[in-house]
């Protein structure tokens, strides 16, 4: 266990500049490298009232941090960190060329960080 403990911390801040450069970079990085054309926002699967890949990547993203800082006193800095952090990219995307602003992306950031928040404390508290 100590040693995923040992793994998590760094693979959580990975993901966190990976995920910021990717949030902030004018365009798709993903559609460039899958299509040639950064215009183009491959989607994992179709969206419902929310942004599924935006929910995708935010799970992704709160378990590695509640994976790394669960048994610290800084989980409840995480917890409030993912969902500033979840809020202020998407509220970026208001200034940055050839990205734009949606709620329904601002949504789907939220809904992953709490659908791990929630897993995180049932497991907790019954497990």
């Amino acid at each position: 266990m100590k040693y995923i403990k040992k793994l998590s911390i760094p693979a959580f801040h990975t993901a966190n500049l990976i995920l910021i450069i990717f949030y902030l970079y004018p365009g798709s990085i993903f559609g460039y490298l899958l299509h040639d054309d950064s215009s183009i926002d491959p989607q994992i699967t179709r969206d419902f009232i929310i942004s599924s890949n935006h929910v995708y990547v935010f799970v992704v993203l709160s378990a590695l941090g509640i994976i790394a800082y669960k048994d610290t006193k800084k989980i409840k800095i995480v917890t409030v960190y993912l969902f500033l952090l979840s809020i202020v990219l998407e509220l970026a995307h208001i200034v940055i060329p050839a990205r734009a602003f949606e709620w329904i992306d601002l949504f789907g950031n939220i809904v992953g960080v709490i659908f791990v928040i929630i897993i995180y404390k049932v497991k907790d508290k019954y497990v």
